[in-house]
């Protein structure tokens, strides 16, 4: 760890004096953080954040933490689904962390996600939106909405798991959505070194893009 600070410490000073950094305060809070702060200060991109923006949408926060906000409504004369019913979404998923925050998305199989609303195998922050709470509306069927969710209300507690075996979809313990391994291990191991790395102290927020189906 003293090695690794040392090198990172070298390198902005080399790029100082070369005249690659150009922003004074920037490499002093750099100095002065952690080793693992400063690598992820060095490796921000433009492509880390564009993930989490709002693309326009006023983003609302909700008093658990998560963001949301509408980019169509839903039809009008339909009714949000209940507890115990049958939802089918088509959802892109991304990260807020990472040089590559894009993660992946159900066009790309083209097999929207399905499953049994209330019954423990989707992450909260999708349901709290299907389904509604006291300060944010139930989507309705044909409605597109993007999410921002924090880890409390998403894979938290697959990453403390004690068994990897649940980072896998369909596998008892596990909660979707997950990206299919089988089908696209590249993006399944995107979501992994995010989402269900016990190596990791904390996990960044989930961004969903999700379009909400009526009954199928």
């Amino acid at each position: 760890m003293v090695l690794l600070s040392s090198l990172v410490l070298l390198l902005i000073l080399l790029s100082y004096t070369n005249g690659l950094v150009h922003n004074p305060k920037l490499t002093r809070r750099a100095i002065l953080s952690s080793a693992g702060s400063t690598i992820a200060v060095l490796s921000l991109d433009p492509q880390q954040t564009s993930a989490a923006v709002s693309n326009g949408l006023p983003l609302t926060v909700s008093s658990t933490g998560l963001k949301w906000a509408d980019a169509r409504v839903g039809k009008s004369g339909q009714q949000p689904l209940t507890i115990g019913q049958t939802a089918s979404i088509d959802y892109s998923i991304a990260s807020t962390a990472g040089r590559f925050p894009q993660i992946y998305s159900t066009k790309d199989t083209g097999a929207p996600y399905r499953w049994t609303l209330g019954d423990g195998s989707t992450i909260q922050g999708i349901e709290m939106n299907i389904l509604g709470t006291n300060d944010i509306p139930a989507m309705l069927p044909g409605g597109i909405r993007r999410v921002i969710v924090p880890a409390s209300l998403g894979y938290d507690q697959l990453r403390t798991a004690k068994s990897n075996k649940v980072c896998v979809s369909g596998v008892e313990g596990s909660i979707n959505p997950i990206p299919p391994k089988d089908q696209d291990y590249e993006a399944y191991q995107r979501w992994y070194s995010f989402y269900c790395n016990p190596r990791i102290p904390y996990q960044p927020d989930l961004v969903l893009d999700i379009k909400l189906y009526g009954k199928r």
